[in-house]
């Protein structure tokens, strides 16, 4: 990837740091569910020790459940082999302010073992290989994804301790684009958008959604790496800022039976000379590049829906009429499609919509990218075009739970040949355990229907 100005420069760091204006320096990397973790260091001694050569953590945050538990299945690590640490390494392309921490600047990590070899199966590293690959032809994915997420008027705390039942919404009904509804919670919306502002981020706009307490606040679209590790740090960003406002927000795909929360990922092509190489003269404004490269998201679109689609709850989403897709198909600006088809000239491009609000950005846009490359490579023909409803077209349809996501990744060719055997074998084994646990569980929902019943 070419050099990029960041937000902050290491240059403008040390002047804040010796004043006294920053005291603390956040070192976090983005792990298997696209969370950051890492460390605060002293701002002091960030700058002397860590700048420089990084620090470590312990390797099983590559190798834990949602919950943080060290589970089996992992070759990275395990028991057996100690667990050790691995190596974060600051990008110093991505240093910034965090304005909702006092004091507090923050950079992403990459992760290397101690030979200095990259850790493969790390989301950035993973889609970091896709990018070169995609450089390797000569062009540059631009990148933007759209999460949704619900707001509540209880605290995180209360809404443990509640067991997440009974909470109570920002907004108590269907407020998609009002901007009565979206007035209600403007104060939160307008700390997240002008916080994020000053973190470096470009804002686009907010909006309500369909579910109660939904909203959408959307950013402009960047180089694919720049705007996966946006998307880490605003969902981040997002719950620590209401938190301190003592309110609470999910990005879950699906919290209850009304409108999921998406995340829509948006991607186009640049050249050499930095032009959209998806925009054509074709009737359907399309260039011969952007067909096969479409063609190929069709053709590993249910082999990668694990990328898309990470989580048992992620699949709750894929409803008929839904607004969240079922079929595998293609249309110009049809939202009854996973792929559509939007823009006009230089902001040609496709939207792919299964992802969820829950999705690691860096694994779902990696899938993106080598799927595209599979199209191109091996001059994959564009099926025809959905002009009507795909819910009821007959077409093939994206799968319905995580287990089938999970056996169509571990047969997949395709994946095996774009992301090698250790990163399929690494994320199968991540579906396994929650499957593991999933399977294990019982829910509300069984206690209702059997308690006294059965």
């Amino acid at each position: 990837m070419a050099d990029r100005t960041p937000p902050l420069a290491v240059e403008e760091l040390r002047p804040l740091v010796a004043s006294g204006s920053v005291d603390t320096v956040v070192l976090a990397f983005p792990d298997m569910q696209g969370r950051l973790q890492g460390k605060r260091f002293a701002a002091g001694f960030f700058l002397d020790e860590v700048l420089e050569h990084g620090t470590e953590g312990c390797n099983y945050l590559l190798a834990v459940d949602t919950d943080m538990n060290t589970v089996d299945g992992y070759a990275m690590s395990s028991w057996e082999r100690g667990y050790g640490d691995f190596a974060m390494l600051p990008d110093l392309a991505t240093l910034r302010l965090l304005p909702w921490h006092e004091g507090t600047a923050l950079l992403v990590a990459d992760l290397a073992w101690n030979d200095g070899t990259p850790v493969v199966a790390a989301p950035r590293q993973v889609l970091r290989r896709q990018l070169d690959r995609l450089a390797g032809l000569g062009y540059r994915a631009q990148v933007g994804t759209e999460l949704e997420f619900i707001v509540f008027k209880d605290s995180y705390e209360q809404a443990w301790d509640s067991g997440y039942r009974g909470l109570t919404p920002a907004n108590q009904y269907n407020i998609d684009y009002s901007i009565l509804g979206t007035g209600r919670v403007e104060p939160l919306l307008r700390r997240i958008r002008n916080e994020m502002q000053a973190a470096g981020l470009t804002v686009e706009s907010a909006k309500g959604e369909c579910n109660l307490g939904q909203h959408e606040i959307a950013f402009r679209y960047d180089e694919a790496l720049v705007t996966c590790d946006q998307h880490a740090i605003y969902k981040t960003g997002a719950k620590e800022i209401a938190a301190q406002e003592g309110v609470s927000l999910t990005f879950m795909a699906k919290y209850d039976e009304r409108e999921g929360n998406s995340c829509h990922i948006h991607l186009s092509l640049t050249d050499g000379n930095g032009d959209n190489a998806m925009a054509g003269d074709g009737p359907d404004g399309m260039s011969e590049l952007m067909r096969h490269f479409l063609a190929g998201q069709l053709a590993a679109l249910r082999d990668f829906s694990l990328l898309y689609a990470p989580n048992i709850n992620s699949y709750k989403r894929f409803q008929p009429g839904s607004f969240a897709p079922t079929a595998v198909a293609w249309g110009h600006d049809n939202r009854t499609c996973s792929l559509r088809v939007v823009g006009h000239g230089r902001s040609r491009r496709f939207e792919n919509r299964l992802p969820g609000g829950d999705v690691n950005p860096y694994l779902a846009t990696a899938g993106l990218v080598a799927a595209g490359l599979y199209g191109v490579e091996h001059e994959l023909t564009l099926p025809e075009v959905c002009t009507g409803n795909a819910y009821t077209a007959g077409y093939e349809q994206v799968p319905t739970t995580l287990r089938e996501a999970a056996d169509l990744w571990e047969a997949s060719p395709i994946a095996k040949e774009a992301f090698g055997e250790e990163v399929v074998a690494h994320y199968l084994n991540m579906a396994r355990v929650e499957l593991a646990a999933y399977d294990a569980a019982v829910t509300d929902w069984e206690l209702r229907r059997s308690f006294e019943r059965l």
